[in-house]
């Protein structure tokens, strides 16, 4: 386990987080009661009233994710789903996001993000931690789990202005890449 790890809830989500996660569907008590009957499968859900979510390459949401926590905020609900991080943000930060990082003119130094609003859904992580690991691992090293489960029904979100800043202070706090010549070239004597 890593520090951000260390430094995070436990992913458990509570009864109040389960109940605001169903509140996205348009049957909530069919999604409880899919979770009573299977509480280790993860679940889709869907964008866009209750949530937007933003998709982010595994290093680069960890970067953001540790801005978030660092100038105070934190975050909302935080997953990881095959190798990538899920922060679940504000409704309509999908769609205003990617055009604030254009605007900024930081885009091209953001890692490719996806951003799930309305008409989106997602796959969420098990509501039992661990619970999506693989059979005879490490709980950590499952497809799916939450980093920061839902823990209430009315869940801090962040919007798209945060999370642009979060993304701008996590490229500009990303070391440098420096990338040796493939060719040497002659120096004059």
């Amino acid at each position: 386990m890593d520090d951000i790890q260390r430094s995070l809830p436990i992913a458990c989500v509570t009864p109040e987080g389960a109940a605001w996660l169903a509140s996205a569907s348009s049957f909530p008590r069919s999604v409880e009661a899919l979770w009573t009957a299977r509480p280790a499968a993860p679940s889709v859900l869907p964008c866009g009233t209750v949530f937007d979510v933003v998709n982010l390459p595994a290093l680069f949401g960890r970067r953001v994710l540790e801005q978030l926590w660092a100038s105070g905020p934190g975050s909302g609900p935080v997953a990881v789903h095959r190798g990538r991080v899920l922060l679940l943000v504000a409704p309509g930060t999908a769609q205003r996001l990617p055009s604030l990082l254009e605007w900024e003119e930081w885009a091209p130094a953001i890692p490719p993000m996806l951003c799930h609003g309305s008409g989106d859904a997602v796959t969420v992580p098990p509501l039992q931690a661990g619970a999506g690991a693989r059979a005879g691992g490490d709980p950590d090293a499952g497809p799916s789990r939450w980093l920061v489960a839902p823990y209430t029904r009315t869940p801090w979100l962040p919007g798209a202005d945060v999370l642009l800043w979060a993304c701008v202070r996590a490229v500009r706090e990303t070391p440098a890449k420096t990338v040796p010549p493939l060719v040497s070239t002659p120096r004059p004597a």
